[in-house]
């Protein structure tokens, strides 16, 4: 359910608004539904209650007045009254007529007609002289008019109070017939109390007041609707909103009553007052289960926020403060309760990824420590060693020029014979400061061997160092990974530690093809270490025969210093010798002026090395403030 105007509201108050809105329509729609339905059959057993007594009014009154038509009618074939008629003997039917009035309480006076309408006998004096010289109105009457075509008739029922009888009756008048000849020798009149039929309907005026029903009311109508009896007061006000069944007396039967409307009718406002009261105990209780609903809906909402809350104000503290020491504490077991679980194991395991990427970090930052004072040192001896052969070389050439000039002169040799003497001492003085610079530089070549050898060892511990970077930045990519999809995991919560293992796992990437640059010039420095060291023990095995060669020519010249006056010939061995010497001189100018091209490399090499390294620093640098932006 989602309301434009909850959007403003925390989810307190939107889950507390929305139950009780829902539970507010659930309990008024049962409510409406229970109330309509009772209402209906209220209205059902009201209409079938007062049909009820309509009908039942319908029947007392039809078996009263059918009871009465038949007494009338027996009445009128009493012998006393037929004889009277016949035979003038009125004081006894008089008597007849006095018995039957105190014998039927229901009768309020009986009179006895002759056919011309005069009253010849009565119930009681009183009655007598109120129908004496009244003859053509009674004639013109209806009940005598009824009576003589031998039926009943209630149009003569009087609207007031009648004045022979004192009391509103209801005329019942049947022929007498002679009981010799069988013709019609009179009328007899029975004065039915019409207020007898307030005392057969006073048992259910009784029943509805015992219901609570104080306006209940029985009438009786003519057909045409003028009303015939009332059972409330005639000074009672009338209904406001009556509520009514009718029975109407059908014409199945002939009797006095054929056509009459009987109504039971009540007002709306007691006949529904049950409902009414149902309605006012509905609404108490629609008001406390409204308030049961938003106590029970505050509860639940503040049961739902108050660890969503805390979920809340622990990612705002580590976003804020970068502290992932935080721990948040949620008792509840429910959905919101794994909810805060997941949340405290990410946060271990970022915490844990932190701890992890800070050691890296610092052990990264250590090895490029070592890594850059290695790379300072193998760059210190690579100077020096390529000042030691820059004054091997210059020595070479030197030594290249001097047996250049050996050579030279050799070819004098047997020209100057005369001055050999001069030059052997000569040559001796040269050939022993040549065998002692190339004792130099055998030693200098070997001391370049030794260098280039554990140059081409800490290229090796360069390499392990960098294939342990590398080691470090694919286990920083691995946690970076890691860290991406429990981000994604975890959502919205989640963006600010994506956007960290991205940047981590940046770096990581950087780190890896940096130590792949830094791998792949140390293969390249060690390959030209390598070809160094073979050329470097190449030219020490040449410079080692040279120097076996300049021994030979050593003791050749002192040789021929001694013997050069006697013997030409041996000038011409030393001239060969010496064309050897330039021979082998000019080999190891060539070899010292090669390694001076792979020195030359192998310290570019270096500072190739030395930037790697700085790269490296910079991205250590860079992980290092990402790792220290959290606490642990």
């Amino acid at each position: 359910m989602n309301l434009p105007f909850l959007g403003d509201l925390k989810l307190r108050g939107r889950i507390t608004l929305s139950v009780a809105l829902l539970s507010a329509l659930s309990i008024l729609s049962v409510s409406f539904l229970g109330l309509s339905f009772t209402r209906r059959t209220l209205s059902k057993q009201i209409h079938s209650t007062l049909q009820v007594e309509a009908e039942g009014l319908k029947d007392l009154v039809e078996r009263t007045l059918a009871e009465r038509e038949a007494s009338v009618r027996s009445w009128s074939e009493d012998s006393i009254l037929r004889g009277a008629l016949l035979f003038d003997t009125y004081d006894k039917s008089d008597a007849v007529l006095a018995g039957l009035v105190k014998r039927h309480p229901s009768i309020s006076g009986f009179v006895l007609l002759d056919e011309q309408g005069r009253a010849v006998s009565a119930s009681s004096e009183q009655v007598r002289k109120a129908f004496q010289n009244r003859e053509r109105e009674v004639r013109e009457t209806a009940w005598y008019r009824a009576a003589l075509e031998g039926r009943f008739t209630a149009e003569s029922l009087s609207d007031d109070k009648d004045p022979a009888f004192g009391r509103r009756v209801l005329p019942l008048a049947a022929p007498v017939l002679s009981p010799l000849s069988g013709k019609r020798i009179g009328v007899l009149l029975a004065a039915y109390n019409w207020s007898q039929v307030g005392d057969v309907v006073r048992s259910a005026v009784e029943r509805a007041q015992r219901r609570g029903q104080s306006s209940f009311a029985l009438e009786v109508r003519k057909a045409d609707g003028s009303l015939l009896f009332d059972s409330r007061p005639a000074d009672a006000a009338p209904l406001e909103h009556p509520v009514s069944e009718e029975a109407i007396n059908g014409t199945e039967e002939q009797d006095v009553g054929d056509g009459w409307h009987f109504v039971a009718r009540v007002d709306a406002r007691e006949a529904y007052a049950p409902l009414a009261e149902a309605a006012t105990i509905a609404l108490g209780l629609i008001g406390l289960f409204l308030g049961l609903a938003i106590v029970g809906s505050w509860w639940l909402a503040r049961s739902i926020a108050r660890p969503i809350t805390a979920l809340s104000q622990a990612v705002t503290h580590v976003i804020q403060e970068g502290d992932l020491s935080h721990r948040v504490q949620v008792e509840t077991r429910d959905e919101v309760g794994e909810l805060a679980q997941a949340f405290a194991r990410m946060m271990d395991h970022l915490r844990e990824t932190t701890l992890g990427l800070q050691q890296g970090t610092q052990v990264l930052t250590g090895a490029m420590a070592e890594l850059d004072k290695a790379a300072e040192l193998q760059e210190r001896n690579l100077a020096r060693q390529a000042s030691a052969i820059q004054e091997t070389q210059v020595t070479a050439q030197e030594i290249r020029q001097t047996s250049q000039m050996a050579a030279e002169r050799s070819q004098t040799v047997l020209e100057v014979a005369s001055r050999a003497e001069q030059v052997g001492n000569a040559g001796e003085s040269t050939l022993a400061a040549s065998l002692q610079g190339l004792h130099e530089l055998h030693e200098k070549v070997g001391k370049l061997a030794t260098t280039i050898i554990s140059l081409g060892e800490r290229t090796q511990q360069i390499g392990s160092i960098a294939q342990t970077v590398k080691d470090l930045a694919d286990q920083s990519n691995m946690l970076a990974l890691n860290a991406a999809i429990e981000a994604v995991r975890s959502g919205e919560h989640g963006k600010g530690f994506g956007v960290v293992a991205r940047e981590i796992r940046a770096l990581a990437d950087q780190s890896i093809d940096s130590t792949d640059r830094v791998r792949e010039l140390l293969d390249d420095i060690g390959h030209s270490i390598q070809a160094t060291v073979v050329m470097t023990e190449k030219g020490q095995r040449q410079m080692q025969d040279g120097l076996a060669q300049i021994r030979a020519s050593g003791e050749s010249l002192r040789e021929l210093t001694a013997i050069v006056r006697d013997n030409a010939g041996a000038a011409r061995q030393i001239a060969v010798a010496v064309n050897q010497q330039n021979a082998g001189i000019s080999q190891i100018f060539t070899a010292v002026t090669d390694l001076s091209s792979l020195m030359d490399e192998t310290m570019q090499g270096v500072q190739a090395i030395t930037r790697a390294t700085g790269s490296l620093r910079e991205a250590a640098e860079r992980m290092e403030t990402v790792a220290r932006t959290y606490r642990v």
